[in-house]
């Protein structure tokens, strides 16, 4: 429904300024849509007024812009204005949009957000913070408790993906919000005198438009629900699995054929994950060797009674096994950043015009360890047992390097040690990764037959390790540790709730403070 420009102003208070905040984080043209409602407030004879506050960096940087405006009296002398506020007060802000889901959460803590007069329009996407980002485990906050709060303390919520849409429109997300804040109404202006804003800036209009054309029809449609949107938790989101799928390669088929045959039906999505990952890792006989692991687990899965339990030790096994034999090494790291599917994803997240460049500058910090690592395994460990030399070599290697992906040089060098995957089964590495996968399976093929809830907690323990250099050293020094501590459990019956404690203060913090604490806990009960 359209409604007037002069029928809108009639339901306003137009004796006080109408007051606007707007929370965007770097990136998000939170800077562009404060200067369009600007502009479309004076270009209707409105007085207006636009502050910002930067913030600290999170996420690139979040800024809170603060706009009033308010319209002039049709009499008023030349060069008459009104005195406007600096910054929005708690309580009294009018409409609060959110370029991010958390940015809306962050202007509802402020109390920027009241029932009573408050319209908050946000983006239901995330963008994580750092704090998040850090967390070993699942930080990611819960987006379904700042929908729930979101529709508690706003008079009216108006909220969908809209980074989705700017993308879609090949836009930025400002012009969905711009699109989606007409759609309110809440400003007493027309849709024209919105798009003739856009058209007024001159920069990227057409996509602008479309984008302002998703985001306004978007916006009615959430409005004229009878409920709100399902809150989609991110954190929590369901992922989707490929099938075990022929794709017309015989050798690959033939392990597909295998996988369905030998594995129940509950499993298959999660094979097919890991038999695509440790695949594209090595090569088909290492998808293979995949298989034969697995299968040993399933006979024991079928002798514990894991029918009854839907499988769980299989497809836990599935998961993390994959995970354990596709470790990340100089190859894969070398291997990932020169992939042309990546280019073309980082293209596209910046949304580049074919005419032009994008150079990615990569951050690497190679130890000397993983160097060693990655030579033969007779001569790695030669170079190791030479403590001098390895020391010299390492103050060589071990220096932080900012490197350009996108440049001959280093584009050649990262493609070639990329290509070395072919010798990784004879690296030092693989030989210790090897090991310490096998001395980990022997662990839950122990315990499976006495515990089975424990042997699938083990099998979860090897989230714990991931990445690559420090971060996986840190990792595994974890897993170690949870290890350990397990082989004093076994016995209770209350062993998986224990251990799954120790796993859970591993992934609580990167320190390992909290895990250190819950290892004491079990040495003082046993």
């Amino acid at each position: 429904m359209t409604v007037s420009s002069t029928s809108r102003s009639a339901a306003l208070d137009m004796t006080r300024p109408i007051s606007i905040a707007v929370l965007a984080i770097g990136g998000q043209g939170g800077g562009v849509l404060v200067d369009w409602i600007v502009a479309l407030a004076e270009s209707q004879g409105w007085a207006a007024q636009a502050t910002s506050v930067p913030g600290v960096a999170q996420r690139t940087g979040a800024t809170v812009y603060f706009i009033e405006t308010l319209p002039l009296p049709e009499k008023a002398s030349a060069g008459l204005r009104p005195v406007l506020s600096l910054m929005a007060v708690p309580g009294e802000v009018d409409i609060v949009i959110g370029a991010e889901l958390m940015e809306a959460g962050r202007a509802i803590q402020r109390g920027l957000v009241t029932p009573d007069r408050t319209i908050l329009i946000s983006s239901t996407h995330r963008s994580f913070a750092v704090q998040e980002k850090m967390v070993p485990g699942d930080g990611i906050a819960d987006a379904g408790k700042v929908h729930a709060a979101a529709r508690a303390a706003a008079k009216r919520f108006i909220g969908f993906d809209m980074e989705a849409l700017a993308t879609s429109s090949g836009s930025v997300i400002s012009a969905v919000l711009f699109g989606a804040l007409a759609a309110t109404e809440a400003l007493p202006f027309p849709r024209k005198a919105f798009e003739a804003t856009i058209h007024g800036a001159d920069i990227g209009v057409e996509a602008s438009l479309h984008a302002f054309a998703l985001g306004h029809e978007q916006a009615i449609a959430v409005m004229q629900a009878a409920t709100p949107p399902p809150a989609a938790n991110t954190a929590a989101a369901d992922k989707q699995f490929p099938t075990l799928a022929a794709i017309g390669r015989q050798d690959y088929d033939n392990l597909v054929a295998r996988a369905r045959r030998d594995f129940p039906p509950v499993a298959h999505d999660m094979i097919a994950a890991g038999l695509q990952r440790v695949i594209d890792f090595q090569d088909i006989d290492y998808g293979s060797e995949y298989l034969d692991l697995l299968s040993a687990i399933l006979a024991l899965d079928r002798t514990g009674g894991g029918e009854a339990k839907g499988f769980a030790l299989t497809r836990t096994s599935a998961k993390y096994l994959a995970r354990a034999m596709a470790y990340d090494d100089v190859f894969r790291v070398a291997d990932l950043k020169t992939r042309a599917s990546r280019f073309a994803r980082v293209r596209s997240e910046v949304a580049a015009t074919d005419d032009q460049l994008v150079y990615m500058t990569e951050y690497m910090h190679p130890r000397m360890d993983e160097v060693a690592g990655s030579l033969p395994a007779w001569l790695g460990r030669f170079v190791e047992s030479r403590h001098g030399l390895f020391k010299a070599l390492d103050r060589v290697v071990n220096r932080g390097r900012r490197v350009r992906t996108g440049t001959i040089r280093w584009f050649l060098l990262l493609y070639v040690l990329g290509g070395l995957t072919r010798y990784r089964r004879g690296t030092l590495r693989h030989a210790r990764e090897v090991a310490h996968r096998d001395a980990w399976l022997a662990r839950v093929r122990a315990a499976a037959p006495k515990n089975y809830a424990l042997a699938v907690e083990l099998l979860e323990t090897r989230r714990l390790i991931k990445g690559y250099s420090d971060t996986h050293a840190r990792g595994q020094s974890k897993f170690d540790q949870v290890m350990a501590a397990s082989a004093r459990l076994e016995g209770r019956a209350d062993a998986a709730d224990w251990f799954r404690r120790l796993r859970n203060a591993a992934l609580a913090d990167e320190e390992g403070t909290q895990l250190a604490g819950a290892i004491k806990t079990v040495d003082s009960i046993l």
